[in-house]
């Protein structure tokens, strides 16, 4: 595999550790303050999310017409601003929509990149190794920053600020070259949300990119969903008090994410795409059973296997995605597409749940009903998709 995937390795762990470093700070600002955590803490990732979909006409296309690594650091400094601006005491709803801004620029940038660098033969491994290391940095990015955010905001905020500088730095070994697609007529210049939508159009005519789509999207939703109900549902189920307790709680469900991915090359690989429906059904099943659970260690133990289920499911569903949209609209354009659909799909999971905690909603329900869902959505989107492919 090209040596220049460890830089990109090392440059988004440092960006996905101070994003998840920021997130628990904001949690743990809005704890001490007088916001009703049940309903802000979700309308703070509804706000980030929106970015997402908001942006996904314009931020695939920016990956795909300009250096890769250099949208990357522009990205970087966005999410540093946003930090700045909460180390300011700018309201948080503000501040983290800019730092969604940051990262729904970054995102087609860094999945992007993986085909000129890896190639077909070392891709699904190359997504391995990043779905790996990024999880390891969520991991320790909410620990640490929870740890450091119950000690002090400010440090807590000033630390991601100077993470996302080391990133910057770092993304500058990558190459600074632009995938020219030939399919791409330079004399148009039509509305980009036309453009956008043609793409999207080119992109849903073959199952087994309709299926990476939707999968992908169908991750992202659970997985924000499944957060932010935790984070209403771990006092009152287990009596956890602060950032930190919450922080702990998701241990397992990082790790479990971490071991998805590293046996999943062995297991899934791209020619057997549909296999990737089984661990889809089970993370929909173990979700169910973290509902009907009521004590630490028995949730620990099936949010680790609710983890290594997504993990086997949507590195696979990646690698099928990037792989598809550089056969056709640009692997830049694919991701910022997939954007769209899973943080639509999220924005649509959290405000519901963000709606219902504001009428008082049991989380107990709320995450039962969100495993049903998991089940019927994986039958769904799975219709006709091939076997295999040659």
């Amino acid at each position: 595999m090209n040596k220049q995937i460890f830089p990109l390795l090392i440059a988004q762990f440092l960006s996905v550790f101070a994003d998840n470093a920021i997130l628990f700070t904001v949690i743990a600002i809005v704890m001490k303050s007088a916001h009703p955590v049940s309903w802000y803490i979700p309308a703070l990732q509804s706000v980030f999310l929106i970015a997402f979909v908001v942006l996904a006409p314009w931020v695939g296309g920016l990956a795909d017409h300009y250096a890769k690594s250099r949208i990357l650091i522009i990205a970087n400094l966005i999410k540093a601003s946003g930090a700045g601006l909460l180390l300011l005491n700018v309201e948080p709803l503000l501040a983290y929509c800019l730092i969604g801004i940051g990262a729904a620029t970054y995102s087609p940038a860094k999945y992007g990149i993986l085909p000129e660098l890896a190639g077909h033969q070392f891709l699904v491994k190359a997504n391995s190794w990043i779905e790996g290391s990024s999880i390891l940095a969520i991991l320790s990015g909410m620990f640490i920053g929870a740890k450091a955010a119950d000690y002090s905001t400010e440090y807590a905020l000033t630390g991601t600020i100077v993470l996302f500088a080391m990133s910057a730095a770092v993304t500058l070994l990558l190459p600074a070259k632009v995938a020219v697609l030939e399919s791409v007529d330079p004399a148009a210049y039509e509305s980009k949300v036309i453009t956008f939508g043609k793409q999207m159009g080119r992109f849903f005519t073959k199952p087994r990119s309709r299926f990476a789509m939707l999968g992908g999207s169908l991750f992202w939703a659970t997985a924000a969903t499944l957060r932010v109900i935790i984070v209403a549902w771990a006092p009152l189920i287990l009596l956890l008090q602060n950032a930190t307790e919450i922080a702990e709680l998701t241990l397992l469900l990082a790790v479990g994410i971490i071991v998805g991915s590293a046996m999943v090359p062995g297991l899934i690989p791209l020619e057997h795409l549909r296999r990737a429906r089984i661990p889809a059904y089970l993370m929909g099943l173990f979700i169910i059973v973290l509902s009907l659970t009521d004590s630490l260690w028995p949730a620990r133990f099936t949010l680790f296997f609710i983890g290594m289920m997504g993990g086997m499911f949507i590195v696979p569903v990646n690698a099928a995605l990037q792989e598809q949209g550089q056969q056709t609209i640009g692997s830049g354009s694919a991701v910022a597409l997939q954007g769209f659909f899973q943080n639509l799909t999220m924005l649509i999971g959290v405000g519901s749940y963000t709606f219902a905690a504001s009428q008082h909603a049991d989380p107990v329900i709320t995450m039962l009903g969100l495993g049903l869902l998991v089940f019927i959505a994986t039958f769904l989107v799975s219709l006709h998709l091939p076997d295999n492919q040659t």
